[in-house]
């Protein structure tokens, strides 16, 4: 009988072991699932965040992920609010993605305020790691001194010597003209106007007209998604680059040249941090997500966000907990990077994630031989030269 009883203390001693390793993780996805942006991150945002936590082996490893989404309609408070009952109420753990840098700047506080995480793929603002840089947040993909670096200074040293802004008119617009603006006036070039568009704009007409009255020899479009898009189509419409002008567009995405076409969109020259056609990982990567998302292949985006949250999730596996934000970003910095899509890496002290980006063009369409085959490659820009310099940023983290 005490044999018996020794056995059964030692089952429940064994059951409420593997009970105790079990972690639970709760990730939240936030976008723009329904406007300008949902294309270049939206749905197929969160289809990679589940395609991470499957590659990873979550389950296998004792932790369970449930992944919950929202859209946060572009506007800062709406963000806020979701990020808010999601930690108080709904106990997520890790806010991901947050495209528009006004929504993202936002989260960054709440998140902070709350001691969770945030994995931002979307946002482009360098303040995330500069001036507004937080032990709680990695700013994963690219960031505006990232694309003016890249664009910008290919652009002025070919010959752009003049540059007339279309400016978003809000966080990450200004950010990136005053980002590209600095390079354009390092490298001997000269910004001659400037004008800033409402989010969201239908008619780009005026600001276009401004832009061609200048004289400029590039307009720098200083927007994203559906932003871009129209600028693009509405100066192909007025004639702006057969009348010498030259568009820079500053943050293209694929979806971006998709909707364009390559007729419209052939010549741009665009700096990203993924390319699903760049080599065999990618494309096994893109060959599983197009069925989930449509048939569209991903953008860096989308596959910022399998990344990051293959790395946090990492990060959890190695504390066996993902209730202290704080820690868990100090061991996703500690651990090195390592995935199919981005490789090897690193996570700074600022929050930066350090990586390889891509200076490419548009192809001809003469020259595209299969579908979404729209890239050829200018320049790979080495991670130790395509972000700011640590010490650069004036972010508080940073010592010294």
């Amino acid at each position: 009988m005490r044999i018996l009883q020794y056995l059964a203390l030692c089952a429940a001693a064994l059951i409420g072991g593997a009970a105790q390793a079990q972690v639970s993780v709760k990730i939240g996805v936030m976008n723009d699932m329904s406007g300008l942006y949902a294309d270049l991150s939206g749905p197929g945002a969160v289809a990679a965040a589940r395609m991470a936590v499957e590659d990873f082996g979550a389950e296998k490893k004792g932790i369970k992920v449930e992944i919950v989404s929202a859209d946060h309609q572009n506007k800062p408070d709406v963000g806020s609010n979701i990020v808010r009952t999601w930690i108080d109420v709904d106990k997520v753990d890790a806010i991901v993605d947050v495209p528009t840098s006004s929504v993202a700047l936002a989260v960054n506080d709440v998140v902070r305020d709350k001691n969770k995480v945030f994995l931002v793929s979307g946002a482009a603002s360098s303040d995330l790691t500069g001036p507004k840089c937080s032990p709680n947040t990695v700013h994963w993909t690219y960031d505006t001194w990232a694309l003016a670096n890249g664009t910008g200074k290919a652009i002025v040293k070919t010959g752009g010597s003049s540059w007339f802004f279309i400016t978003a008119d809000y966080a990450f617009g200004h950010a990136l003209e005053r980002d590209t603006a600095a390079v354009v006036e390092a490298n001997g070039g000269k910004v001659v106007g400037k004008v800033r568009v409402p989010l969201n704009t239908s008619d780009f007409s005026s600001f276009l007209l401004q832009a061609q009255g200048s004289k400029a020899k590039i307009i720098g479009l200083a927007n994203a998604g559906g932003d871009t898009i129209n600028s693009i189509k509405q100066a192909a419409e007025f004639g702006i680059v057969k009348g010498g002008q030259n568009l820079a567009g500053l943050l293209v995405f694929i979806s971006d040249v998709h909707a364009l076409g390559l007729p419209t969109a052939q010549g741009l020259i665009l700096t990203e941090a993924f390319y699903w056609d760049r080599n065999d990982e990618s494309r096994a990567f893109a060959k599983r997500f197009a069925p989930q998302y449509k048939g569209n292949m991903p953008t860096m985006v989308q596959a910022g966000v399998y990344s990051a949250v293959l790395h946090y999730l990492k990060a959890v596996e190695a504390l066996k907990s993902a209730s202290d934000g704080k820690a868990v970003i100090a061991k996703m910095k500690d651990l090195p990077t390592d995935d199919p899509l981005f490789g090897k890496g690193t996570i700074r002290a600022d929050g930066r994630k350090l990586h390889d980006m891509y200076l490419f063009e548009v192809k001809k369409p003469e020259e595209s031989k299969a579908p979404w085959d729209y890239y050829k490659l200018r320049a790979t820009i080495p991670a130790a030269e395509a972000f700011r310099p640590l010490k650069e940023g004036n972010c508080p983290l940073v010592s010294g």
